[in-house]
């Protein structure tokens, strides 16, 4: 089962903040927080304190780990503390400075050394950890990047060693597997050729009588793709089957939920799931372009389409059958499988709105996520780089490449990191070298979901220079799990207002909430912008009189006009 808990999206504020253990004073892990993190290609693991899905608070690093031959080994073991980087201790954040390091020190300024100041038995000592020096991303990685493209040669290489083992690649849960595929098909070495029939004749004959929807979705990808790129007509039958199936599954609104709908047309349990809904209607598109015309399946692909088009400039799509999310930029992952989907189904407009959702989604937005950040952070590149390499980059720079550094291991695969609370995560254990690998393939373009075709600058999805880039990434600052407020509170009302009129319909709702917060709020100039000619300043005034409530009651007669807006 891929869900163990129902926990909320994002856990309730606390009350209490945990104790901060000090490992230099004989303190140890909590047993009730065991999670521990990749610790980039060193071979290392680590533990670090955590409150709410950050680890802001945390300013040691316990050693839990250290892998034999590794670049560690001999400088780190376990029982060991870290307590800075490159001579300083850490500051603000023991990860994001760690993995920022890492960057730094696989530079060819940095040499490959990676300064540590480690804690043992009572005494500190700056060491050094060797790396391979690998040069620094580019502007606009992971595009004209030669690092990226040596991580995603190095990745291939062992991912294949990997999904070459049998036993290990019948244990690995469909999903990763078939990610893995994918980014082995999308990085085009012509020597994973004989792997990749292997794992498409297991993928045109798989089957499953729970989770379809999950399961179904991305192996339909794998198999959709794979068809495209070899010619193998053999997979075809299979590729045939999966798709009719999935189609046959949908519900009578469109929607899919776990598993497939009822002979009624009916779902069972949660009833709508859009997180493995979104990720099967891809399949299905890549299916219909592979070569499997019936009209059961485009009418699938339509109605899909048409319940997920509900959330273009409202907000993230949502869990299920619910209002648009307006917490965060991404709720999931799902903004990023959007902008895909969309921009698939050639439609620029719902494709340019959820990729700017995705691109302005970092930081602690992608720790969130329904039982695991695993699809946040899978689809966050895809989703990005919609918007163009410029925009690729700065996602980059904001979050991606110490995000990534951190949980590359040394033999070039990546570590499922999870969100900083591990009792959210259902992925625990899941390999995540798939997910990374083929963000790092899409400047290859050898697939459709990596960009083979499409015409970005012929009615596409409208490329962002690196100046918009960065505006739309400062969209999503101002908040994280712990602390949802402050930024924002700190606003001038003027500042407040102009957010009001912000294309994010999270940050309309983070200046709304913001103002409804004053003991005086500018009540009047709230209902003033709901008369602007421009449709994103008068939903944040809506937003605003909403977060205001009996104190914006001046807006009444207003409100009433604009029910017979031409606007739905």
């Amino acid at each position: 089962m891929l869900f163990v808990s129902l926990a909320a999206t994002l856990p309730a504020q606390r009350q209490h903040t945990p104790k901060i253990p000090d490992f230099t004073k004989g303190d140890t892990i909590p047993a009730s927080a065991p999670h521990d993190w990749n610790l980039g290609p060193t071979g290392a693991r680590g533990w670090m304190h955590c409150d709410q899905l950050v680890t802001t608070d945390a300013r040691q690093i316990a050693i839990t780990a250290v892998a034999k031959g590794s670049p560690a080994d001999g400088v780190l073991e376990v029982g060991d503390v870290l307590l800075g980087v490159a001579g300083q201790r850490f500051a603000h954040d023991p990860r994001t400075e760690l993995g920022r390091a890492i960057t730094a020190a696989e530079t060819n300024e940095g040499a490959g050394k990676l300064r540590l100041q480690r804690w043992r038995a009572g005494e500190e000592q700056d060491v050094v950890v060797a790396l391979a020096v690998l040069g620094s991303y580019s502007a606009t990685a992971p595009y004209d990047c030669r690092k990226s493209q040596r991580l995603l040669e190095r990745g291939c290489a062992a991912l294949a060693d990997q999904l070459a083992d049998r036993a290990a690649s019948r244990g690995m849960d469909p999903i990763p597997r078939s990610l893995a595929a994918l980014a082995l098909l999308a990085n085009g070495d012509p020597a994973h050729r004989e792997l990749l029939a292997r794992e498409a004749k297991w993928a045109a004959g798989f089957a499953s009588d729970s989770m379809q929807t999950w399961h179904y979705g991305y192996v339909l990808m794998f198999l959709a793709e794979y068809a495209m790129a070899t010619g193998d007509a053999s997979v075809q039958p299979g590729l045939r089957r999966l798709a009719l199936e999935a189609a046959n599954g949908q519900s009578a609104v469109g929607s899919w939920g776990h598993g497939f709908a009822r002979p009624d047309g009916r779902l069972r349990g949660y009833g709508m799931m859009n997180s493995p809904g979104i990720p099967l209607t891809i399949g299905l598109a890549l299916a219909q372009r592979a070569g499997v015309a019936d009209e059961v399946v485009g009418r699938a692909i339509a109605r899909s389409a048409t319940l997920l088009r509900f959330y273009v400039g409202k907000g993230a799509i949502p869990y299920g059958d619910h209002d648009p999310w307006i917490e965060t930029h991404d709720d999931n992952g799902k903004c990023g499988m959007a902008a895909v989907l969309f921009q698939l189904l050639e439609e620029p407009g719902p494709a340019e709105f959820f990729a700017r959702m995705s691109l302005a989604s970092h930081g602690s937005e992608r720790d969130t996520g329904h039982t695991g950040n695993y699809f946040n952070v899978l689809w966050a590149l895809p989703g990005v780089a919609q918007n163009g390499p410029h925009a690729a980059g700065a996602w980059m720079r904001e979050f991606g490449s110490w995000y990534f550094d951190l949980a590359r291991r040394h033999d070039g695969t990546f570590a499922h990191q999870g969100p900083p609370e591990r009792e959210n995560d259902s992925y625990d254990g899941w390999d995540a070298s798939g997910a990374y690998l083929l963000a790092l393939a899409m400047p290859k373009q050898n697939l459709v979901l990596t960009g083979k075709g499409n015409a970005t600058q012929q009615g596409g999805v409208p490329q962002l220079t690196a100046e918009a880039a960065a505006a739309v990434i400062a969209d999503g600052h101002g908040w994280d799990n712990k602390d949802r407020h402050s930024t924002y509170d700190r606003k001038r009302d003027d500042e407040l207002l102009a957010g009001l009129a912000n294309w994010s319909p999270v940050a309309r709702e983070r200046a709304a909430m913001a103002l409804a917060r004053r003991k005086a709020p500018p009540v009047d100039q709230v209902v003033t912008l709901l008369e602007s000619p421009s449709l994103p300043t008068r939903l944040g005034a809506c937003q605003a009189v909403a977060a205001l409530g009996a104190r914006a009651a001046a807006a009444v007669p207003m409100l009433q006009r604009l029910l017979s807006a031409p606007e739905l």
